[in-house]
C-alpha cells in the first residue's frame, strides 16, 4: 500500500511541475516575433564562426560577377591559378623529395620530444583525412 501511495504522490508532484513549466516559458508564436524583431534590428548572430567585432552587416564585393569570372578566366589562361586540395605542387614536391636523415637520426629526435612533453599524446591529436 504505501508503495502505491508514493507512486500516487511522485506522479501528481510530476504533472504539477510539468503544468508551471508551460505556463512560465513563452509560447511558439511569441518566441517567433522575438526573433523577427531581433531580425529586422539585425541584433541576431551571423551563421558561421563568430560575431563580426563592430556588428554590422558585411558588405559585398565591389567587382561585379563578371569581373571577377574575367579575372579568373585570364589567371587560368596564364597558369596562375592553383591546384586546390592537397595536390598542390609544393606538397607533392615535398613529399617526392629524399629524406636527410635516416631511421637512428629520426628515433633519437622523437625520444627527446618526447622527454621535453612536445609529442600530442595519442588520442589527442587531429583526426586522420578519410579516404
Amino acid at each position: 500500500m504505501k508503495i502505491r501511495t508514493v507512486v500516487t504522490a511522485m506522479a501528481l508532484l510530476t504533472a504539477s511541475g510539468l503544468a508551471l513549466a508551460q505556463a512560465s516559458s513563452p509560447s511558439r508564436a511569441d518566441v517567433k516575433a522575438e526573433t523577427k524583431a531581433a531580425e529586422k534590428s539585425r541584433q541576431l548572430a551571423p551563421a558561421g564562426e563568430g560575431m563580426p567585432k563592430d556588428n554590422t552587416p558585411a558588405r559585398g564585393s565591389t567587382k561585379t560577377r563578371a569581373e571577377r569570372k574575367a579575372e579568373t578566366l585570364a589567371a587560368r589562361k596564364k597558369g596562375e591559378l592553383e591546384p586546390a586540395g592537397t595536390t598542390q605542387k609544393a606538397d607533392v614536391a615535398t613529399q617526392k623529395a629524399p629524406t636527410t636523415r635516416d631511421r637512428a637520426q629520426r628515433k633519437a629526435e622523437t625520444k627527446a620530444a618526447n622527454k621535453a612533453g612536445q609529442l600530442t599524446p595519442a588520442g589527442e591529436g587531429q583526426e586522420a583525412p578519410k579516404k
